[in-house]
């Protein structure tokens, strides 16, 4: 992606089913939990650098000592920083130890995380500061384990404010306004109610110690997760760990965030990504299962694990831009739908380059749209093969011409290659702009200056600030007669609300470029109608019910918006003429069969929450207000 955006944290989670002993004499090791989780968070890495946590829980562990462990981290390289403090006290323990470390239960009462049940996060911070205090698992510690909780997710809630406000009606005193803790303090108010029924259910027939016992066997993680998700509008996958070592991970009843699961008689595996579990434990793809929208995976302190209900499923809208840009693409089924988007691009690309393949260069923008280049290249291939039949036909046996057609094949180049990322410390805009310029480089002499067509395809387009300051200028110095640029993804026209970095309206080219069309046309007067209607809804509590922005949209075809982009995208003293080509909605449901959530592309949001964001942002940039609108 030539915009980078923050995005969708990642998580982690393996439950052993076996004592560590058993771990031991099998793979030789007493680290093999905390060795699996390194992996799986270390596959995940691509979905959060601004940093990382880990935590476990000693399921029965002796009273005095600790139960649960944390390490959380925003170094440059948090996962190494996490897993190497660990090795480190491991390593320490056994030089100090020799004999005693060879002990596993001795292991497990004196170092820290040796546990059973284990948690980790890699965080993406879409808002709020990057300090440790912001990364996950967050934990609400008591001294009743089965009250304790550590929480660590994929999410954002678009109601912060009514939630915050269910807590305080409850008597509480949140310590910050955040869906963070706002998510954490209502699992854990429902936790605690849950606990105190059994309490009390018990009580009459049993001593306190018994109680606890009884109500860490008996305690209805299902009814917890039902009475804290009722009121969440956002898209999540969150994932809990008890004190006394049951855990979970729920999913909203969208599936807007992805979450999956593999089980076998030595482990449960939760995991953001199917490749990071494959990876891990060297299983097959067919073996990896997804999480049901509106259901949880529910692992009890026994080990159990069932997927179980919390909330009515809704029509399945999962995140496709996980499948476009965010997920890794070895998964093979992203891999083919990545490849499916090039090749449904590839009838327009031929025709806006007039089917002139002998004058035209086509490459990508590295790294991540290459595989949607192949499929565009198998898009071309297949329109040769059905141009070089017909040809051959018309040759009436001309050698020279039959040769000629057999041995032609599309000019296919590296052209842009992306440098190292040049720190941009120099607070002069036009000085800074010269240095954004120069973060892509480009291969020279082999495009023929003043007749070629240069096409380059990109996953996406955000904002088209890379486009416009470094790709379109770069390319325009090999002096090609045109530069088409080809988006993977359609056009990016509102905010995210569930997890994405993309709040502000005025950041969208697509934005900017209807919006500039209004003014083109004389209808500006329509953006304040729409922002009235906005206001209006705001006041009333009708904000989550319509996306009036839709309606500015709908004055113009994706045509004159894609052609307004390509005006904005062109700086002034480029020669060549400039193209952008989108893909369309119903090519991307075409490659992307199985993950329907459009509401960036197209306005319709899957939560009432995310009505309200639009419209809430729409007014924000009418006002010139900066912030998030949710």
């Amino acid at each position: 992606m030539s915009d980078a955006i923050k995005h969708e944290c990642g998580i982690a989670l393996v439950r052993l089913r076996k004592p560590l002993e058993y771990y031991t004499e099998k793979y030789g090791t007493p680290m093999y939990g905390i060795q699996k989780m390194y992996l799986l968070m270390e596959k995940q890495h691509n979905r959060g650098q601004d940093g990382a946590g880990f935590a476990s829980i000693k399921i029965n562990a002796t009273p005095g000592t600790e139960y649960i462990a944390r390490y959380r981290s925003v170094k440059t390289k948090a996962i190494d920083a996490i897993f190497g403090k660990i090795s480190e006290k491991y390593g320490k323990l056994k030089r100090k130890y020799p004999e005693e470390a060879k002990n596993v239960q001795w292991l497990r009462e004196n170092l820290p995380f040796m546990g059973d049940v284990y948690l980790g996060h890699l965080r993406y911070g879409t808002h709020g500061l990057n300090s440790v205090d912001n990364c996950h698992p967050m934990v609400r510690e008591n001294n009743w384990r089965n009250r304790s909780l550590a929480v660590a997710g994929n999410f954002n809630m678009t109601n912060v404010d009514e939630l915050f406000n269910v807590l305080t009606d409850l008597g509480q005193h949140p310590r910050q306004k955040i869906d963070t803790v706002t998510v954490l303090e209502k699992i854990g108010h429902f936790l605690d109610e849950e606990n105190q029924r059994l309490f009390d259910y018990f009580k009459p027939d049993h001593n306190n110690e018994e109680i606890t016992a009884l109500i860490e066997e008996n305690l209805d993680l299902q009814r917890v997760l039902r009475r804290a998700c009722k009121d969440f509008d956002g898209g999540y996958a969150m994932a809990g760990l008890t004190g006394y070592g049951a855990a979970f991970v729920v999913r909203d009843p969208s599936g807007i965030r992805p979450a999956y699961y593999y089980m076998d008689d030595e482990v449960v595996v939760v995991a953001s990504e199917k490749p990071a579990i494959k990876t891990a434990f060297g299983i097959e793809y067919s073996q990896i299962k997804e999480i049901s929208p509106g259901h949880a995976l529910i692992v009890t302190k026994d080990g159990e694990a069932a997927e179980k209900e919390v909330l009515p499923a809704l029509e399945k809208k999962s995140c496709s831009f996980e499948r476009i840009y965010f997920s890794r693409g070895n998964d093979p089924e992203i891999y083919q739908e990545r490849k499916m988007l090039g090749k449904l691009l590839s009838s327009d690309v031929l025709k806006a380059v007039d089917y002139d393949l002998e004058n035209t260069v086509f490459s990508y923008i590295p790294n991540t749209a290459e595989s949607s280049f192949l499929g565009m290249m198998e898009g071309v291939e297949d329109y040769l093969r059905s141009y070089r039949r017909q040809a051959i036909a018309e040759a009436n046996g001309d050698i020279d011409k039959i040769e000629n057609l057999l041995s032609f094949r599309p000019r296919v180049e590296k052209l842009v290659i992306k440098d190292a990322k040049l720190r941009t410390f120099i607070t002069d805009n036009d000085s800074r702009d010269d240095l954004v310029a120069h973060v892509y480089d480009t291969t020279y002499e082999v495009v023929k200056k003043g007749i070629d067509t240069v096409v380059v395809i990109d996953d996406s387009i955000v904002r088209g600030t890379t486009l416009e300051k470094s790709i379109i200028k770069m390319l325009d110095r090999l002096g090609p007669k045109k530069i088409i640029i080809v988006s993977c993804a359609p056009q990016i026209r509102y905010p995210d609300c569930y997890g994405i970095d993309m709040s502000k309206m005025k950041e969208f080219v697509a934005f900017r470029a209807m919006m500039g069309l209004l003014k083109d046309n004389n209808k500006e007067c329509l953006a304040t109608e729409t922002y009235q209607k906005c206001q209006q809804a705001l006041a009333s509590g009708a904000a989550r019910e319509k996306n009036f922005v839709q309606e500015l949209y709908d004055q113009f075809t994706p045509d004159e918006i894609s052609g307004k982009v390509a005006q904005i995208v062109k700086a002034a003293n480029v020669k060549a003429e400039v193209q952008v080509i989108f893909q369309t909605v119903e090519n991307l449901h075409e490659a992307i069969p199985n993950h329907l959530g459009d509401w960036y592309f197209t306005g319709n949001f899957p939560t009432p929450g995310g009505m309200k964001v639009v419209n809430r942002a729409f007014v924000n940039f009418m006002e010139n207000k900066e912030g998030r609108a949710y």
